[in-house]
């Protein structure tokens, strides 16, 4: 474990975490909601730093991202533990299960037997030699890890990479303002619009959530959107409706995600998204004005490409991770045959 910078001392050895948008106040020898930190005798302790999962090569499309260097390979980790307790969570075995825990023990013995111990420097020398562009941390929520992620992130910068977070949108201001100068990109899930959803599926708040991607994409971080559609939850077309024009209103640009739900974790009874669906999520968000809008976790290559807003020319063709610049100038980030502005980060 290591002691953390974002926090704040209170009365009787209590402190409030400033990690993510819970703010957890924690008494001591407590953790906060995502059991990853500590307070011991009034200090703060992460006890994740240094300690990942799932260090490996990923495209940089699987983030998702695909207004990004497109076609490259990022370096992804993330740690156990979330601040979210999703009942579909993909993740679930590294984000939950040290939250099942009742003692400081059994959470250190849960970390330390599923991660690999490793520092923000070596993390760095594995992306540069797997030839990786980027580091994305991802998996959990990057904010529970702050630290980890920022001295990581320090040191990327340094060495010419590029640092992506993939988050749940909960980060705290504090989180932001010390990570936003050495983030380049950033998808966010908007799972729901619907603050019962988020309290009774994602047992969280979406008001931050909504704060954080005005505030990524006001800051020039490339954001980008991802809504898991969940059949009789999330699909209505009201909801749709306000997740699309709630982005437009920010920005037509914003790159916005539709994937399908498959069964996982305590929603295995919740049928697949049906692909009709996701066309109708699509239609939903190319009429409420969003230039770029993407279907995900199905094979559907058009709906997958990036095609120029004004014209229509084919920019960025996908089949799955195949990846191929058709009428994109890449230097200038402009369609090739009317000179329209796309946006992203593009080389």
């Amino acid at each position: 474990m290591k002691k953390a910078v974002l926090y704040r001392k209170l009365e009787k050895k209590s402190v409030q975490c400033l990690a993510c948008s819970w703010y957890c106040r924690i008494s001591p020898f407590q953790t906060g909601i995502c059991a990853t930190r500590l307070n011991k005798n009034g200090i703060l302790y992460s006890l994740v730093y240094g300690k990942a999962i799932g260090l490996h090569l990923d495209p940089v499309e699987k983030k998702p991202l695909h207004h990004f260097l497109p076609g490259s390979s990022i370096f992804s980790f993330g740690t156990v533990g979330c601040n979210f307790g999703c009942l579909f969570c993909q993740n679930w075995e590294m984000s939950q299960v040290n939250k099942e825990q009742n003692s400081e023990r059994n959470i250190l013995e849960i970390i330390d037997r599923m991660s690999e111990t490793v520092t923000p420097e070596e993390i760095v020398e594995m992306a540069l030699k797997q030839k990786a562009q980027g580091i994305a941390y991802t998996y959990n929520e990057p904010s529970i890890f702050a630290e980890f992620a920022l001295d990581t992130a320090k040191i990327a910068r340094k060495k010419g990479l590029k640092n992506i977070f993939v988050s749940n949108g909960y980060e705290s201001k504090e989180t932001f303002e010390s990570v936003k100068k050495y983030l380049d990109a950033i998808n966010i899930d908007l799972k729901s619009f619907n603050p019962d959803f988020y309290k009774k599926v994602c047992k969280a708040d979406i008001k931050p959530v909504k704060e954080n991607i005005k505030r990524n994409f006001a800051a020039g971080i490339e954001t980008e959107i991802t809504t898991l559609i969940i059949p009789g939850y999330n699909d209505s077309n009201e909801e749709l409706g306000n997740i699309a024009e709630f982005l437009v209103a920010i920005s037509p640009d914003i790159p916005w995600h539709i994937s399908a739900f498959y069964p996982c974790y305590k929603m295995m009874e919740v049928s697949p998204t049906p692909y009709e669906t996701l066309l109708k999520a699509y239609e939903i968000g190319k009429k409420a004005g969003l230039k770029y809008v993407y279907v995900g976790n199905v094979p559907d290559e058009k709906r997958s490409s990036t095609y120029c807003p004004k014209c229509g020319a084919l920019l960025v063709y996908r089949s799955g991770y195949e990846v191929e610049i058709k009428d994109l100038e890449i230097k200038k980030g402009e369609c090739r045959k009317c000179r329209e502005k796309i946006y992203g980060v593009w080389h």
